[in-house]
This record gives structure tokens, sequence and C-alpha cells, in this order.
């Protein structure tokens, strides 16, 4: 009997002291995680390749790439900011009527009346403005870096793509307000699209569903905005980050260069 209870002092000693260890001796945890966590690199890797979410990450990457200076971080705050523009979309949705002249009383209303509906509106719209301004900046900073050369054509391909539809979006988000400034700014931005040589008269008549900015193209626009631009960009984002993770960094083959250079030099 002592020896018993000793050895159950001891394990509530244990959990006491180590209370992950013992959540993961549990039986929930078993259940739920079937293999235990991998200690090694042929582990990790393993792990890496059976795991759709794990396979976008590399299991190693050189240590100046998880440097600030390196990469400013500027294409995980431009993910972000596209994920607080969806989140914040989507409540802004449900306060909105894409008609006229529904949509500019509902953004009346909606700056107004509903609870935190002026301050989601500004996060909208600031993160907006700022995404234009990081997926610009990471652009140039991706092209300084050089990671637009072989084997990474591809990906710069859809980083490009990627920039031309955040501006876009931007575009498509302007008429929604249906006010003097936006009306006034579509137009604007149609008239130059329709100078377009061969297919500019097609591309105003797509985007406008008419001759003049009206509620056709309200309602094309919100299509456009919430729908078919956001699709497109989430499964170029996905290819993006995929493929980084398979052509690896620049700023490796920059510093392998730089450290044969170097040997060359020596030799």
């Amino acid at each position: 009997m002592a020896s018993g209870r000793g050895i159950r002092e001891k394990g509530w000693y244990r959990a006491l002291i180590h209370p992950g260890e013992s959540f993961r001796s549990s039986e929930v945890y078993r259940s739920a995680i079937r293999h235990p966590k991998p200690e090694t690199p042929r582990g990790r890797a393993l792990t890496s390749f059976q795991s759709f979410f794990l396979h976008i990450y590399p299991v190693q990457v050189p240590r100046k790439v998880l440097s600030f200076r390196s990469t400013l971080r500027l294409g995980f705050i431009g993910s972000v900011l596209f994920i607080i523009l969806f989140v914040s979309g989507m409540y802004l949705m449900f306060f909105y009527h894409p008609a006229v002249p529904e949509a500019y009383f509902d953004m009346h209303t909606l700056s107004t009346q509903v609870a935190f509906g002026q301050f989601v509106r500004n996060i909208h719209r600031w993160a907006a403005h700022l995404m234009v301004l990081v997926v610009c900046v990471h652009l140039m900073r991706v092209f300084y870096a050089g990671a637009y050369k072989e084997p990474r054509q591809f990906n710069w391909v859809i980083g490009v793509l990627l920039l031309l539809l955040t501006l876009f979006m931007s575009f498509t988000g302007d008429l929604l307000p249906w006010d003097q400034l936006a009306f006034w700014a579509i137009t604007v931005g149609t008239n130059i699209a329709g100078y377009v040589p061969m297919l500019g008269d097609h591309a105003r008549q797509i985007l406008l569903g008419g001759t003049d900015v009206g509620a056709p193209a309200l309602l094309r626009f919100y299509v456009l905005h919430i729908y078919f631009v956001p699709a497109l960009m989430v499964v170029l984002i996905c290819i993006h980050i995929w493929r980084v993770r398979k052509d690896g960094f620049a700023i490796a083959d920059r510093e392998n260069e730089d450290a044969h250079a170097e040997e060359t030099v020596d030799a």
C-alpha cells in the first residue's frame, strides 16, 4: 500500500511539474495525435511531406532569411492585410445592397447607426491602402534581391499578377459607396480603359454593362470585388507561397554565390 501511494504521489508530482508531458501521455491526446513529435531532420521532413499544410513551408531555412532586414516580412504583412480585408468585408456585406440608390444610404446608415460600422469601414479602407503599398514595396524588394531570375521566373509572374489584382481590387471597391467621389473616379478610370487599343471599348462595356456608370456597373463591380477577384487572389497566393517553398530563397543563393566568389579569389 505504501509503495502504491508513493507511485500515485509521484504521478501527481510529475503532473504538477510537467503538465505538458502529462497531457501528451493521456489517452485523449494519444487518440487525437497518432504520431509523436519528430525529433530528427528526417522525421521533420517526412512530416512536412505528408502534411498538406506543413508542405507549404520548408523543413529548414537559412538563418539570414529569418532576419527582419532581409525580407521586412512584407509578404507576411500583405497576407495578414488580405485576411483583415476579407473579415472586415464580410461584416460590411451584412449592411449593404448593391443597388441604386440604396448603396449610398447603406453607407450612411453603416457610418451612423450600425455598431462599430464606421470603425470597421475605416479598417477596411486603410487595410486596402496599406495592402497596395505593401505589395508594391514587396515587389521592389524581390526585384532588388534578384528573385525574378532563374529558376523563379514563374513565381515572379505570379507576383506581378497579384499586384495587378490588388490594384484592380482597390479599383472595384471605389464604386461601392456610390458617392460623388466614387462616381467620378470610376468614370475617369473606365474612360482611360476605353482608350486601350483594340480592346478599349469592349473592356469598358464589360466593366460598366453599358455606356455610362449606373446600376449595372455597380452590380458588376460588386460581384468582381467580393467574388471573382478575391477567389482568384486566394488561388494565386497559395501557388505563390508554394513556389517560394519549392524554388528556395534567393537570399541563400546569393550568399552561396558570394562565398563561391570569395573561394575563387582566394584560390
